[in-house]
């Protein structure tokens, strides 16, 4: 729960760009058209966001394997917290863009955390289950930012603009700094790994007590396991067998997943006014699209773990892409949303599998920095895709957007089902061999 609600503030910002865009341009900050390539603003602003995402998921994702799991995920909460307020008092749109960036390195170096962080404290048999609930617990801060940049970008309260009060918002994570720290153990596996057995040990005990105190029921007996290795290794690790198959493998497939999550995800209200809605109407079509965020996790937590995870995956990008390509050929208000909320359910499946599935398939002791590596295609893919994004709905409409999504989820179809090793409730130990 505690790293959940501190990873709402990363699904705040992620989500934040396509719902505050249309009050940046109202504001007269950015340009419809235009600007950097001769493309909207947005498009510079949302590749701001992920070039800072990927630097941090690159060049910092390491960080957490050396220093702990604990401290960088407070760190970054931090750094993005204080990048964000200062974020929300520029004036130009080179100035967003800089601070958005910047705010971006800190959001990177977190969400690695908190994969690595949940995948190490969650058993075998439940561990799909968590990361469904605690992505449903995330997003909910997507209807949270969809719903105030519906109300408050028309407004100046206390004669300041509405955009400024959204950004202020998310910057409000610091506030929880401490109580997450107070609240959430290093990981004992990390702990392990570095030879501070007498600590581990001490997480672990505390888990166990409180267990069984709020079950009353005496718990199983541990079942022993071969450590995956001990120390604190090393990059080169990850691009060596027996890793570097899967290191290739999750590149590849997440440089195109990001094409279908974020080119909607990010694009709603642009998307949504292509097909005939006005600006506030697509706002408000887009603030009850964002409703079904929290939710699509939740019905996901129930099969979590009763199917394979690479399956679920394919599954998921099947369904964006077919869903996609009938949400451009509607205009009605009803079917607009409804498919809206197809796409994002299918979203929600595909998000809350692949965050799962790539930190199962390393070893603790390089965990975070491999899936900080592979996770940073998505990234710099994202970087170059807001471009083709806008490219594609300024000369092709909706239908060369979901066109263009159609083919990035077909290559994620092919890679993660003809390559993806199964992770089906096998320890990580067994996983990692």
């Amino acid at each position: 729960m505690l790293l959940s609600l501190g990873g709402c503030f990363e699904f705040y910002d992620l989500l934040m760009t396509g719902y505050i865009s249309p009050g940046l341009t109202r504001a007269g900050i950015f340009r419809a058209d235009g600007g950097l390539f001769g493309l909207s603003d947005q498009a510079a602003f949302t590749a701001a966001n992920f070039l800072g995402l990927w630097i941090g998921t690159l060049a910092f994702a390491w960080v957490a394997d050396r220093f702990g799991r604990r401290a960088i995920f407070t760190g970054s909460l931090l750094w993005y917290s204080a990048a964000t307020a200062v974020m929300a008092c520029q004036s130009s749109a080179f100035g967003v863009d800089l601070w958005r960036l910047i705010a971006g390195i800190g959001l990177g170096v977190e969400m690695i955390t908190i994969d690595t962080y949940v995948v190490e404290f969650t058993p075998k048999a439940i561990r799909g289950r968590a990361f469904a609930v605690s992505q449903s617990i995330q997003f909910c801060a997507v209807p949270i930012v969809a719903f105030m940049c519906w109300w408050l970008l028309p407004l100046q309260p206390l004669g300041i603009e509405g955009w400024r009060w959204v950004m202020l918002a998310g910057a409000a994570g610091a506030i929880f700094i401490w109580w997450i720290r107070r609240g959430v153990p290093e990981s004992p596996r990390w702990l392990a790994r570095h030879g501070r057995f007498a600590e581990a040990d001490a997480v672990v005990a505390a888990i166990e007590a409180r267990a069984v105190a709020e079950t009353g029921k005496a718990l199983a007996e541990p079942v022993p396991v071969a450590l995956d290795g001990a120390g604190r290794g090393s990059f080169s690790e990850i691009l060596r067998p027996p890793y570097r198959k899967r290191t290739i493998l999750l590149a590849v497939f997440n440089a195109f997943q990001a094409i279908g999550f974020y080119g909607f995800g990010n694009w709603v209200p642009n998307l949504l006014a292509a097909q005939g809605a006005g600006v506030m109407k697509s706002q408000l079509y887009a603030f009850a699209i964002a409703l079904a965020y929290p939710v699509g996790p939740l019905i996901c937590s129930l099969f979590a773990d009763r199917f394979e995870r690479k399956w679920q995956i394919v599954a998921a990008a099947i369904g964006t892409a077919t869903l996609g390509l009938l949400f451009a050929t509607q205009s009605a208000p009803v079917a607009l949303i409804a498919l809206g909320v197809g796409i994002t359910l299918s979203n929600n499946l595909l998000s809350y599998s692949y965050h799962a599935y790539q930190a199962e398939l390393f070893p603790t002791r390089i965990r975070a920095r491999a899936v900080g590596f592979v996770y940073s295609f998505s990234r710099l893919s994202t970087v170059f895709t807001s471009f083709m994004i806008a490219f594609f709905l300024r000369d092709f409409g909706t239908v060369g957007v979901f066109a263009f999504i159609a083919f990035a989820m077909g290559m994620v179809v092919l890679s993660i089902g003809l390559f993806g090793p199964p992770t089906g409730k096998r320890s990580l130990e067994e996983i990692s061999r």
